[in-house]
């Protein structure tokens, strides 16, 4: 799923010490999406000393929307308890569909139950002063 094109993913420089989380994860975006309906997926990874990525958790969240008009999203990806390792990375996913794990989204707002049509989004992430999207995580503080 990280190599397709329509994934953003961030990845951290491998971690100096280990890293506790526990607690709600969230990922907060603003973006916006050229249909009046779409998906927001998120996942948190750990990627190890090899560069294998394994999921820690993810979250979904469907909205409606104006098309065009960027507006914030919360996607909640529930709670954890997890330790990253020293030399480990931390990895974020950001897509707007996961098939099969969640159900599609056609895109134009019909109900689910009765749409006949799909339509391919156009979706933006913005990240800058005023639209700060992140992911909120909960770490513990090393003894």
């Amino acid at each position: 799923m990280e190599e397709r094109e329509d994934v953003l993913v961030f990845t951290t420089d491998p971690l100096a010490e280990d890293v506790e989380m526990t607690g709600r994860i969230r990922a907060v975006l603003f973006a916006a999406t050229d249909g009046p309906s779409t998906d927001w997926v998120a996942r948190l990874c750990d990627v190890d000393e090899h560069g294998v990525s394994r999921n820690v958790t993810d979250g979904i969240l469907r909205v409606g929307a104006t098309p065009g008009e960027p507006a914030e999203h919360v996607v909640d990806l529930w709670s954890t308890s997890i330790v990253f390792r020293a030399g480990h990375r931390i990895r974020v996913q950001v897509t707007s569909s996961n098939f099969p794990r969640w159900d599609r989204n056609l895109n134009t707002g019909e109900p689910e139950e009765s749409a006949t049509t799909a339509q391919v989004a156009q979706q933006q992430i913005f990240h800058d002063p005023v639209r700060p999207s992140r992911i909120v995580l909960p770490v513990v503080p090393a003894r």
